[in-house]
């Protein structure tokens, strides 16, 4: 497999989430997604990055184009934060789980929008979050 780095958006302020949007969605067009399917992308970045604006001291989101080698294309992201890490993975994978008083459907939602998806954390050295999605043919 292929993993080209396109960008890295350093998240520190609520701009950067746009900057990060903005980023993905264009490459998420570059690779030919369609525009729902460039929602979607979009709509993970927001997601990750968000997390990372509100819940931790700061991070970053990376942004990669990757080919497989039946030459299938997709977008790769891997948001990496210096927070507090997270307690219990499995509860904040569940839908309705929150502790803001939110809808509680951040990362389940983004987990259901994407093909793959990694999540790893560690109390008081942050979590990676790693998803990809790929282009049908």
């Amino acid at each position: 497999m292929e993993v080209i780095h396109q960008s890295t958006i350093f998240i520190n302020k609520e701009w950067d989430i746009i900057i990060a949007r903005q980023q993905g969605r264009r490459l998420a067009y570059q690779i030919g997604f369609s525009i729902v399917e460039q929602a979607r992308i979009t709509t993970v970045i927001s997601e990750l990055a968000r997390n990372i604006y509100l819940y931790t001291p700061g991070g970053e989101l990376s942004l990669y184009r990757v080919i497989r080698h039946d030459q299938t294309k997709g977008l790769q992201i891997k948001a990496i934060d210096q927070g507090p890490g997270i307690d219990d993975l499995q509860l904040v994978l569940q839908d309705g789980f929150s502790t803001t008083g939110s809808l509680g459907s951040g990362l389940p939602g983004v987990k259901r929008m994407v093909d793959e998806f990694d999540i790893r954390s560690k109390k008081n050295h942050g979590t990676v979050i790693h998803v990809c999605k790929w282009l049908e043919q």
